[in-house]
Parts: C-alpha cells; structure tokens; sequence
C-alpha cells in the first residue's frame, strides 16, 4: 500500500485589503504580531536618536564648525522614519532604517577632517547615488548572486555575534580593559558590579523564559518590564550617567551608559529641522584633493554597499523569507530604496541611513511584513516630538533584546557542513572578524578575499565567478586603503 505525498497547506486567504496589500496571512502572521513586532523594532533602534547626535555633533569640521545635538536628533528621527515606512510600503519587509553607525563614526572622525560637513553630507549623498544606479541596474543583485551559500550563511551568523556584542557592549556586561591583553573583559574588573548591567542580566534572563515558553510579545515584555524596573531603580537611588571629565577620566563608573531612565522637564519637545538641506557640492579643491574625495567615495560605498545586503540577507533568514540562494521577496527594489536612504541622510546631515540589524528583535518577535515597518516608522516621527520619552530605555535594558536575537541567528550556522576545509575557514573568519572589528563590511571582505584565495591555490578555481573575483579585489584594496591613501598622500 502506497501512502500519498502530504499536500502543501495552501496560503491563508487575505482578510482586506491591508493584509492582501502587506501578504499577512500569506506569511504566517497577524496585525496585531506585525504591530508588536514593529514596536519592538523601534524600543530595540531608539537609542540612535541619542546615539547619533552624540557622534556627529560633537566632531568641529576642517572649518571648526560642529552641528547641533537637537537637530541631529531631529533629523535623525525623521530620516528613520520616513525611510522605515518608504521601505516597508515599496518591499513589504520587516527592515527598519536609521542613521548607519560604521559609516556615521567615518564622516565624524575621518572625513570631516578634510571637508566640511555640508560638503560630507554632500559625499554622503554621491555614495547614496552610486548605489541607487548600481542596484537599478541588478548590478548589485548580481554581484550578490555570485556569492557562495555558505559565505551567506556565514554573513548571517556573523551578524547575530555582531549584534549579541554590541547588547554586551551596551550593556556594560563587557568593556575595554585598557590593557594590550586581554583588550576587552567582564564588567567592571571581572565582575558584574554595576547596577545597570544587574538590571540587563535580569531583563536578559526574564526575556529568555518569555521566549523560550513562546509566550505571544514575550520579548517586548520583557523590555518594557526591564525599563520599568530600571526607572524604578533610577527613582530610589539616583544612579545617573556614566561620563568623563576634562582629563579624560570615567566618572560615576556604575552610572547608565547612554540614557537615563527618568523623565526629567516636558515629555514633549518641538523639532530642529534646521539641518535640512544644509549640504554643499561645491568642494575646494584647493583645500581637499580629487583623490582624497574618490577614495572617501570608495570608502563610503563599499561599506554601505556590503553592509546593508550583509544584514538584509541575515534578516530575510531569520524571518524565513529568504530561499536558499538568500534571495527574498522584492529583492531589487529593497536594494534601490536602500541606497534612496544614503541620499535622505546626507540631505538631513544625519549621515547614511540603511537597514538597521536591530530589526532582528522585532522579527523575532514575529514581524514578518512592512506593516511593522509602518508602525517603527511612525513611532519614530512621533518620536521627534517626544525626545525625552524615546530616551527614557535605558541601552542597558535595549541590549537584552539583541543577546536574544543573536542567539536566534547563531542558529542559522547548522545548514553549513564544515568537512571541507575550504568552506570551514572563509566562513570561521566572515563570522569572527565581524565583531572583532565591529564592522559587518570588514568580516565579508576577510570571508570573500580568502574563500577565492583558498580556492584558486587548492585546486577550485573554475568553481570562482567572474564577479566573486572582482568583489575579491575590491575588498583588496578596501583593506590596503591606508597604504594606498599614504602612496598618493591623502590623509584621511
């Protein structure tokens, strides 16, 4: 007796108009999932309005002139939350955006030092441009493609270590040490001493228990039942921020990170869009050379290039969305809006805007299409107006949501089969060199280089595509840049 195939389950049918625009019902979910999931997506991302500021506006330009924190918070918010919702509405993904912070600590620390910052902004929106024109024409998808499925898994597992290090490093559950060795350590001299850190081991713990009983809105439980304690906390005994004096000094060690969870004045704010449109294309060519502008062009370009399809791949697999090429609905047009984001945030001077790979918590709380995006998006246009409620979760508290989705992602690494030694490295240094260097475009470029170096010398290489190649000795001189800006005297 022969038994018959089991028949695929057919894809629920649209209830309206909304859930037949967004495929609700189609991907598994519901509006209220897609609405937790995109306010998780936001409690998860909302530390950039803070965070941004804190890294642009702080940074004097060749000119000496410095942007305002509040209209770079302004401007921030308002980016992220136009792009989040255009994203969502045009690709129907999960994806929130927001000022990129590779490329933000780049324009601040390295490029301002020759332009100004109009005339960064501007850099920052040719970078945008490029990207747009590369993606429009499948260039980019193409180069993609050509990438092997084992460096795609690799790029996803490497994601989720980049985002579980950056909750620790958030968290204050690890920090520098100061020393040669080890560089990084336990809290506060091998130990979890401060208040702050006990309070995200506590979120961490309690957010693991919501999730591993797959409680419904288990993770933003969690991060609102964290943040609530910690303003309890911060209430009875006055913690405060953690800083540094002139010298450089910490003071107050035990105090919170980035924001403190209490509200201090009017919940509510009017924005500073000053910065809009503050950008400049007329570069001096007698202040920055033609070749330091294409080499901080090459720089940008490559980093927002490999780092938002980087985490877009990563997103995609941990939503079940991607196949097994890593290819996932509306892939072109995801790849155009994504370099539409680079224009929007040189124009709003709060630097390149790109997907954001803290939209992993709100997938792992279920959102599955752009109607999270919407509800992230329009939070963060709330959000301009009520700057001291975005800030009142604490990033200590944020960070519990990140270890979670880390831990969720890792799990991607079980469809790699390590027998051969050529797959076993290439994915080993995609995966470690990510949050090593704190950077998601550095751990594809060691991936990439050594996956065509290692094949082509051990015998593969036919099985190398034309365009791996290519990519390959791109990401060759990406590295080389320091030497390569010394050789023609750019200090950038």
């Amino acid at each position: 007796m022969t038994t018959a195939p089991p028949t695929r389950q057919a894809p629920a049918e649209p209830a309206n108009a909304l859930d037949r625009f967004f495929e609700i019902s189609r991907r598994g979910s519901t509006v209220s999932t897609e609405i937790r999931g995109g306010l998780v997506t936001f409690v998860t991302m909302a530390y950039i309005v803070i965070l941004n500021p804190i890294i642009l506006s702080g940074k004097p330009d060749v000119a000496g002139d410095m942007l305002d924190f509040n209209a770079v918070g302004a401007a921030t918010a308002l980016t992220a939350g136009v792009m989040t919702i255009l994203f969502g509405l045009v690709t129907r993904l999960p994806f929130g955006f927001a000022a990129g912070l590779g490329i933000n600590a780049f324009v601040a620390f390295s490029v301002v030092g020759q332009v100004t910052w109009p005339e960064a902004m501007a850099l920052v929106m040719i970078n945008g441009a490029i990207i747009v024109l590369l993606a429009a024409t499948g260039l980019r998808k193409a180069i993609f493609d050509a990438v092997p499925f084992q460096l795609k898994i690799a790029i996803t597992v490497g994601i989720g270590l980049f985002i579980a290090f950056i909750g620790f490093v958030n968290s204050g559950f690890v920090t520098a040490t100061g020393a040669s060795s080890p560089p990084v350590g336990l809290g506060v001299n091998g130990s979890v001493a401060t208040v702050p850190s006990l309070l995200f081991v506590v979120t961490l713990i309690i957010t693991g228990i919501l999730v591993a009983l797959r409680i419904k809105g288990g993770m933003l439980i969690g991060l609102i039942g964290g943040t609530v304690l910690a303003v309890i906390v911060e209430a009875i005994w006055q913690i405060g921020p953690r800083g540094f004096d002139d010298e450089g000094n910490v003071v107050n060690a035990g105090g919170w990170g980035l924001t403190v969870p209490a509200l201090t004045g009017s919940p509510v704010s009017v924005p500073d869009l000053s910065l809009i449109g503050a950008v400049d294309f007329s570069f001096d060519l007698g202040k920055v050379s033609l070749v330091a502008i294409v080499m901080i062009v090459f720089t940008l370009l490559f980093t927002n290039f490999f780092d938002a399809m980087g985490t877009m791949t990563g997103l995609a697999k941990e939503a079940n969305l991607a196949d097994d090429n890593g290819d996932f609905p509306r892939i072109k047009s995801a790849l155009v809006v994504e370099g539409v984001g680079a224009i929007a945030g040189g124009a709003t001077s709060s630097s390149s805007s790109t997907v954001f790979i803290e939209s992993g918590a709100g997938i792992g709380e279920g959102a599955r299409t752009g109607l999270a995006n919407v509800v992230t998006g329009l939070v963060f246009l709330v959000a301009m107006f009520f700057t001291p409620l975005t800030s009142i979760v604490p990033t200590e508290i944020a960070a519990a949501a990140l270890i979670i989705v880390g831990a969720m992602m890792m799990a991607q690494i079980r469809h790699i089969d390590f027998a051969d030694f050529r797959v076993l490295l290439p994915v080993f240094l995609t995966v470690s060199v990510m949050p090593l260097t704190y950077s998601i475009a550095n751990g594809i470029g060691a991936g990439f280089v050594s996956w065509v170096l290692i094949h082509a010398f051990s015998g593969r290489a036919r099985s190398i595509s034309p365009l791996l190649w290519v990519v390959g000795a791109g990401f060759l001189i990406f590295f080389a840049r320091g030497p390569i800006e010394a050789l023609f005297g750019v200090g950038i």
